[in-house]
C-alpha cells in the first residue's frame, strides 16, 4: 500500500524505536496568512445542492453626480449598474493511509501524528489558493525607472515593464499609501490598509524606521497572524507560505497592499478531518482532510480593484 507502513523505517518503523522520545516533533510550519484576509461572510449562503458557481453583485456609483437643485428645476434622475463576480466551488483535500500493523505496534499515536501533518498541509493549501486570487489583481506598482527610492509607477493591466532594482523602503510605502487613498480604496480596518510579504522584503524598510520610532505594533483591537507593526496607515504582515518570485536581483520581492473587500471565499463544506472506512478486513486504514469551496478575487475592474502588488518584470 502507499502511505505509512511498519516495514519501512522512514514511513513508520521509526515510530517505535528503542528509547524513542515521547515528544512529538514536526517540521517547521507557518501559520495561515493570506486566507485570513478573505471575506467569507456570505459563504454560508452557498450551501450544498446549489451548483458549483458562487456569485456576488457589485454595484456602481450613481451614473450622474448629484448637485445643487434650483427651485424651479425638476429633481434629476439617474441610475447605477450591477455587475457580477463569480468563482467556482471545487474540492480540496489530501490523505495519509496507514496499516493496522503500524497502528498497533507504534509507540507514537499514529492518528494524532497524521492529524497534525494533515492540518498543516491544509493550511498551506488554503494560503496557496487565496494567494493565487490576490495575485490576479490588475493593479501593480514598481519603483519609477526601477531605481527610484521615493516614487512608484502604477500599471492597471496586471503586469509591469519595470525591472524592480531597489529594496522597498519607507518612502515607497508613503507613495503606495497615498496612491491607494487617492483611488478611494476603502481601508481594511479603521483607517488602516494591510500589506503582506516576506520578512526579507520588509528588512530595509524596518531598518529605515528603527531610528525614528515610527513603527508601532500596539493599540489594535485585532492583531492578525504574522502582524509585525504599522506605518503610514499600513499594517504589515510577514508570511513564508508562498515562495518568492524569480526577480532579476535579490533586492526585493513581491508584496501585496490592500484594503477592504479583497478575495471572496465560498464554503460549501468547511474543512474537516475524515477517517477512511477500513478495507482489507480492517488492515488498511487512512485519514484525510477535505474541503468543498473556492476563492475568487472580488474586483477585477482596475477602477474598483482593492489590491496593489509591489512588483517587477521578472
Amino acid at each position: 500500500m502507499t502511505g505509512q507502513v511498519w516495514g519501512t523505517n522512514t514511513l513508520g518503523g521509526y515510530m517505535y524505536s528503542l528509547n524513542l522520545s515521547k515528544e512529538l516533533r514536526n517540521a517547521v510550519q507557518p501559520l495561515v496568512k493570506f486566507r485570513q484576509f478573505c471575506d467569507a461572510k456570505d459563504a454560508t449562503q452557498q450551501g450544498k445542492n446549489k451548483g458549483d458557481k458562487f456569485h456576488w453583485n457589485i454595484y456602481s456609483d450613481a451614473a450622474t453626480q448629484g448637485t445643487t437643485l434650483p427651485e424651479n428645476q425638476v429633481m434629476p434622475e439617474t441610475n447605477f449598474t450591477i455587475t457580477q463576480g463569480e468563482l467556482t466551488i471545487t474540492e480540496m483535500g489530501n490523505s495519509v493511509p496507514f496499516s493496522e500493523k503500524l497502528d498497533n505496534l507504534s509507540e507514537h499515536p499514529v492518528k494524532e501524528v497524521i492529524n497534525k501533518v494533515l492540518k498543516n498541509d491544509a493550511k498551506k493549501a488554503f494560503d496557496i489558493a487565496a494567494h493565487a486570487q490576490f495575485n490576479a489583481t490588475p493593479l501593480w506598482v514598481a519603483p519609477t525607472s526601477g531605481t527610484s527610492t521615493t516614487a512608484v509607477t502604477l500599471t492597471t493591466n496586471g503586469a509591469t515593464a519595470t525591472v524592480n532594482n531597489v529594496a522597498m523602503g519607507k518612502d515607497h510605502i508613503k507613495a503606495i499609501s497615498d496612491l491607494m487613498k487617492e483611488r478611494n480604496i476603502p481601508a481594511y480596518q479603521g483607517d488602516d490598509y494591510m500589506c503582506i510579504g516576506h520578512p526579507s522584503t520588509f528588512r530595509t524598510f524596518k531598518n529605515d524606521l528603527e531610528s525614528i520610532h515610527q513603527y508601532t505594533d500596539t493599540g489594535f483591537g485585532m492583531i492578525m497572524n504574522g502582524e509585525i507593526g504599522r506605518y503610514e496607515g499600513v499594517r504589515f504582515v510577514e508570511q513564508t507560505n508562498i515562495a518568492k518570485e524569480t526577480w532579476s536581483n535579490g533586492k526585493s520581492n513581491w508584496a501585496f497592499f490592500f484594503g477592504e473587500d479583497t478575495v471572496a471565499e465560498a464554503i460549501a463544506c468547511p474543512e474537516e478531518i475524515r477517517g477512511k472506512i477500513p478495507t482489507d478486513y480492517g488492515r488498511s486504514k487512512g485519514i484525510a482532510w477535505y474541503y468543498l469551496g473556492g476563492f475568487g478575487i472580488v474586483h477585477t475592474d482596475a477602477a474598483q480593484a482593492r489590491v496593489v502588488k509591489w512588483s517587477s518584470q521578472s
